[in-house]
């Protein structure tokens, strides 16, 4: 592998930084309409979509919900969020492993900012570059499903750190499987000195969901109140 010299790092530093300018961008955008923004990272399959379409159909008419959803390839996530009857955004990344500020810039000129309470902003499944990107975002939420290992927040540091929340998905496969201990997967996320909340949720019990649209809604007053 080519060692990291320094033009690399210079030019690394170059992406980041108008990144970050971007994402500034578009926290304040985001502000003056009063909207949420809720960065969803995962690796892939661990359930991010269909936390979505639950968590729609828990919310009810409570938040008025929005969802960008990010992937290389195929509109299949974004059909299944505006199947439940909430505007969804495709943005499919072709070759590039996570979602930057400039895609969520346009998407959100696509959207009615101000039919939007809550907007959820599914990464592309990755465990690691995604962490790396603000969005614009208010919060990262860190999906681990309990079918990939209690060690992958040790494994992947950067995005277990970055969370504000920790959520343990696909809990009801707790009953079959026993090489994934809850526990020992908190173990690791406290090792990196997150004190995040860490929840434990199953699309297949929607009352599992509870405690994750009542941090929603903690987390959506906050940001009203953030603007008085």
């Amino acid at each position: 592998m080519r060692p990291v010299d320094a033009k690399s790092i210079h030019i690394l530093t170059g992406i980041l930084g108008a990144n970050d300018r971007q994402a500034e961008h578009n926290r304040e955008h985001l502000g003056r309409h009063g909207i949420l923004a809720i960065n969803l990272m995962s690796s892939p399959g661990s359930g991010k979509t269909s936390l979505l379409e639950q968590t729609i159909d828990a919310v009810g008419g409570r938040f008025r919900i929005a969802v960008i959803e990010g992937d290389l390839e195929t509109e299949n996530d974004a059909e299944r969020i505006r199947a439940k009857g909430v505007p969804a955004v495709q943005i499919t990344t072709g070759q590039t492993c996570h979602l930057d500020a400039v895609m969520v810039h346009d998407a959100l000129h696509t959207l009615n900012l101000d039919a939007i309470d809550v907007l959820l902003i599914e990464n592309v499944g990755n465990l690691v570059c995604p962490a790396s990107f603000d969005l614009g975002q208010h919060a990262n939420v860190a999906l681990l499903s309990v079918t990939e290992g209690d060690d992958k927040p040790a494994k992947y540091p950067t995005m277990f750190r970055a969370a504000d929340l920790v959520v343990f998905s696909k809990i009801d496969l707790l009953d079959v499987l026993d090489d994934f201990s809850p526990a020992k997967a908190e173990g690791h996320v406290r090792a990196l000195a997150n004190p995040a909340e860490i929840l434990r949720t199953s699309a297949r019990r929607p009352e599992t969901l509870a405690p994750w649209i009542a941090w929603l809604e903690r987390r959506l007053v906050d940001r009203r109140a953030a603007r008085r």
